[in-house]
């Protein structure tokens, strides 16, 4: 996926994994500003990063906590996004890894990690940088047979979904069949769904 977003989220099976309880985030966070894709917490994203300024962003985040502070942007024309041209409700992701391509791009392996809201942009040069409130899911996984059998719908549905889906990966189905955490699994079909940005940053405000 590049920076525009070209195709469909992963996610990881481990449920524990994916927990953000035990992360210790820095006081500011690098930005990287994102174009046709929201990021949520749990979704692993492969982004080609093409702008000098995310390529900046993105290095310094792995060189140093390995966490930076995805949002993503109003207007996709706008090559050099400042703080108005930002939803300001965003991911915390983890970079997982930083690849050279052979046509000479960078890819990151991004895991988000926590929803977080921009207080303050503390940098704008050379890379976007800011402070964040770090947001609690709203979604909680307590015993609730209501709940349960809702969302044992939603699951039944997304994989017959996904069946019909050519562009979405087969292995999607066996993600969701496994997951047991409701908050990953709205997360993972919120990153599928053909909505737009402004629909999925409502998702992501929910």
């Amino acid at each position: 996926m590049s920076e525009d977003g070209d195709f469909p989220p992963i996610i990881t099976l481990n449920d524990d994994e994916l927990s953000a309880n035990d992360d210790v985030y820095p006081d500011e966070f690098p930005i990287l500003a994102l174009k046709n894709t929201v990021l949520f917490p749990g979704v692993v994203l492969p982004i080609t990063i093409g702008r000098d300024k995310s390529i900046k962003a993105v290095k310094k985040a792995y060189d140093s906590t390995k966490y930076i502070a995805v949002l993503s942007q109003k207007d996709l024309k706008n090559e050099d996004p400042g703080v108005e041209d930002l939803f300001h409700l965003g991911c915390v992701a983890r970079i997982i890894k930083m690849l050279k391509m052979p046509d000479g791009s960078t890819t990151a392996i991004l895991q988000g990690r926590s929803r977080c809201k921009l207080t303050a942009m503390t940098q704008t040069d050379p890379f976007l940088q800011g402070k964040f409130d770090i947001l609690q899911d709203e979604v909680e996984d307590k015993e609730d047979i209501e709940m349960d059998a809702i969302m044992s719908s939603v699951r039944d549905q997304s994989v017959r979904i996904i069946e019909l889906s050519p562009q979405i990966p087969s292995e999607a189905s066996s993600m969701l069949e496994n997951m047991t955490n409701n908050s990953f699994l709205i997360n993972f079909i919120a990153s599928n769904l053909n909505l737009s940005i402004v629909q999925k940053q409502e998702i992501l405000g929910v």
